[in-house]
């Protein structure tokens, strides 16, 4: 990407950003904070994404994939003003099967719930607010997939609430981590860092709990800044019957966790049909020469990601009221899994950057028709261009 027309997007976005009025907030909605009316107890919502990705390269030709990416089913229960049950089940690529939230949530005070259960953990945007109608793009940023990673949830316990006076929205979760050692082998990598280590509620296994905070700020009208932090270390199952006294056992499986820290901020800005979005996420792990010596895996001891992202709805230059927008956007991202490496070689095609250009038909928040051309490089200037077409609904 010409470095003109990125600090060009970010110059224009900060601008945008730094209008400060009163206190809203009107950005986003999350349909599992925002299940219930007024009327009924029982909840049913959903959503679907199918895509088609086509690779394009000048030397070898490539089939497209057409598929039901994804199929979730939300089930809410209200049982009074104090106590709610949140589900979400989702069907990936027509056959995988998975519970992606399930959670009970209980009213302690105003501004202070208890919640407990499967959640997604808080960071970034996307993962949070996954829903396809809410995001450009036919498919998810890839620093979402790769460094956070997204669709991310784990089983916790915590309490998450909004400070009026101080336009704030907070969560604070404990949680399990991410699993590095299965008991036969390691599990996390250089290529997709932390996303092969996503327990997701399955028979998971918590050696060391792990804690989760974000903090959204919404004291500037049309933006909202977030801030997420994430901490501990990962799972093993070689402490799984472990004799306590057995020296050499317990040093090989010390050496199979990592230290976990990572941070992500945030900001979302919209405004008489424009559309923007940054996030920048780091991750921090210790002890990944250890790790790495033990399993033979090559997992960096840094990965950094960001992206930046604009949008145009060009029917308000019509200035009319319409239930549809047109969204050309444009997106550029970058992201490193191998950041920093400790003891071994830094693989230079784990750093990558990804120029997103597209359009989005969009009706109300309910379905969205999608296109986008992607050019991909990385720092072995090996390159790769993909188109997209996607289809999302949101009920």
């Amino acid at each position: 990407m010409p470095k003109t027309l990125f600090y060009s997007l970010l110059c224009f976005f900060l601008a945008c950003s730094l209008q400060t009025i009163q206190a809203q907030d009107t950005i986003y909605t999350n349909s599992v904070n925002n299940m219930f009316n007024n009327e009924k107890n029982l909840s049913i919502r959903g959503y679907a994404q199918i895509d088609f990705n086509q690779p394009i390269e000048k030397e070898i030709r490539r089939n497209g994939k057409l598929e039901v990416h994804r199929l979730v089913l939300f089930a809410g229960y209200r049982f009074n003003s104090k106590l709610q049950f949140i589900s979400e089940i989702e069907v990936e690529h027509g056959d995988q099967i998975f519970i992606e939230q399930a959670f009970a949530q209980y009213k302690l005070r105003r501004g202070m719930n208890l919640r407990a259960g499967m959640i997604v953990i808080p960071m970034g945007i996307i993962n949070e607010y996954h829903e396809p109608t809410t995001y450009h793009g036919v498919e998810r940023p890839n620093v979402d997939n790769v460094i956070i990673p997204t669709t991310w949830r784990e089983l916790a316990l915590g309490i998450n609430g909004v400070i009026s006076q101080a336009n704030l929205r907070y969560q604070l979760y404990i949680t399990n981590g991410f699993l590095s050692h299965d008991g036969t082998s390691g599990i996390i990598r250089g290529v997709d860092g932390l996303r092969k280590g996503r327990q997701k509620g399955l028979r998971s296994t918590l050696s060391s709990p792990n804690v989760s905070a974000k903090f959204d700020y919404f004291g500037m009208r049309n933006l909202k800044l977030g801030l997420s932090v994430y901490g501990g270390k990962t799972q093993s199952r070689l402490y799984d019957g472990l004799d306590k006294n057995a020296e050499l056992l317990t040093s090989q499986a010390d050496s199979s966790v990592i230290g976990l820290f990572m941070v992500s901020a945030d900001a979302r800005y919209t405004k008489n049909g424009f559309e923007g979005r940054a996030v920048y996420v780091f991750s921090n792990h210790s002890d990944a020469s250890a790790y790495n010596a033990f399993t033979g895996q090559d997992l960096g001891s840094q990965m950094t990601g960001y992206y930046i992202e604009a949008a145009y709805d060009v029917l308000t230059l019509a200035d009319k009221t319409y239930k549809t927008s047109v969204l050309p956007f444009i997106r550029y991202e970058k992201f490193d899994t191998h950041a920093r490496v400790d003891q071994i070689e830094k693989n230079e095609a784990f750093n990558r950057q990804e120029i997103t250009a597209g359009i989005s038909w969009r009706h109300q928040q309910s379905v969205s028709f999608k296109a986008d051309y992607q050019w991909i490089k990385n720092g072995l200037n090996e390159k790769m261009q993909q188109l997209n077409l996607g289809v999302g609904v949101w009920f």
